[in-house]
């Protein structure tokens, strides 16, 4: 059943929230990132000649992408065909996605004045993904769940000062290190941009909001404390009244695991890198001493993941056993009370390449198990 509330669903069997907030869901759910995109022929038919930023503010166009893995692989949610970048772009920012690069920006932000130039985006300015994401809401059933989403404002920041991808992050670590005053000042016009983006996905209905920090685990534990946690725990506390579910994700986070969970989700995700129970582990270890004296069950989050993205190449029963051995894992975990949930997902998104026909035969396996 489905009531709504303005734009919002109340969704009284979806396994994602279910699993979210530590109730039991019907059957253990499962999305995958990346899984509207290249690995699905009618992606690349639909996408033709469109350039990706551009189906990013084509309404119509980003509620048929974002819906396309839903009908075909019956996942449990849809993820919200977007970009970290869109938010940047809306506003005025002039950079674009550059096929097998990525994000590149046309000017670096590497100054006072760079910053103070950065514009503001507004509700206006991202209408369109609002539009979106009702022609979504319209086609989703009472079990389905959209997750919308963002860039973490250190991700945001390293394509910005570094002007588009890097395999080191020179630049954005040196500013961090020689001139902490301006990387505050950066974040600090980079926060508001990306609450209002979530802000402006969850007025429009979205079920649940992730924060992709991607580039965070190239961070020590201190930095990341020091010059990013303060920020995406602003975000999270941003979007606390909105009542839903709250996902955190970076690659190769591993040994920050905890202090992100600190930034204040209900769900943390975890790369291929780390056992489930050992990440649940880090995960409750850390919060227990945060929030010491308080009820237990604060120091427990829901897990999302872990499957290595690269075994959806290796054939059925390399699949299958990978699967049923991460669902021990998770399940390990919350029967020892390190985890509340676990919702099914890959330790990174969708691999261009993948056969679609092993993503559907993935779920089916999850489903299963």
């Amino acid at each position: 059943m489905i009531v709504r509330m303005n734009n919002r669903r109340t969704l009284t069997d979806a396994p994602i929230l279910d699993a979210a907030y530590g109730r039991t869901p019907s059957r253990r759910p499962v999305w995958f990132m990346r899984q509207a995109g290249r690995s699905l022929p009618e992606y690349r038919e639909v996408r033709k000649d469109i350039g990706m930023l551009d189906s990013c503010f084509r309404p119509e166009l980003l509620a048929e992408i974002t819906m396309q893995p839903v009908r075909r692989h019956d996942v449990d949610a849809a993820i919200l065909f977007s970009d970290i970048v869109v938010p940047l772009k809306a506003a005025g920012v002039n950079l674009d996605i550059v096929p097998g690069r990525g994000p590149v920006m046309d000017t670096p932000v590497r100054s006072e004045a760079d910053i103070k130039a950065l514009p503001e985006v507004t509700e206006e300015q991202l209408a369109p993904v609002a539009e979106g994401i009702g022609l979504i809401l319209q086609e989703l059933n009472d079990t389905q769940a959209l997750i919308g989403f963002a860039g973490a404002p250190f991700t945001l920041a390293s394509y910005l000062i570094e002007g588009g991808p890097s395999r080191n992050h020179e630049r954005t670590k040196a500013l961090m290190h020689s001139d902490p005053e301006l990387w505050d000042h950066l974040m600090q016009k980079i926060t508001p941009m990306v609450i209002a983006f979530l802000r402006a996905q969850i007025g429009a209905g979205v079920d649940a909001i992730q924060l992709f920090d991607s580039w965070a685990g190239y961070l020590t534990e201190r930095d990341y404390r020091r010059f990013v946690l303060p920020y995406s725990k602003e975000i999270f506390q941003a979007v606390a009244d909105a009542g839903i579910p709250r996902i955190h994700f970076g690659v190769g986070t591993g040994e920050l695991l905890g202090a992100m969970a600190e930034a204040g989700p209900e769900v943390m995700g975890v790369d291929w890198r780390v056992p489930l129970d050992v990440a649940a582990n880090r995960i409750r270890a850390t919060l227990s001493d945060v929030h010491r004296g308080a009820d237990p069950a604060e120091n427990s989050l829901a897990l999302q993941g872990n499957l290595d993205p690269a075994i959806l190449f290796a054939g059925e029963d390399a699949m299958t056993q990978e699967i049923q051995r991460i669902c021990s894992e998770a399940d390990r975990a919350i029967k020892r009370g390190d985890a509340r949930g676990h919702i099914f997902n890959l330790g990174h998104g969708v691999l261009p390449n993948t056969d679609a026909d092993a993503i559907t035969r993935a779920v089916e396996i999850i489903h299963a198990t």
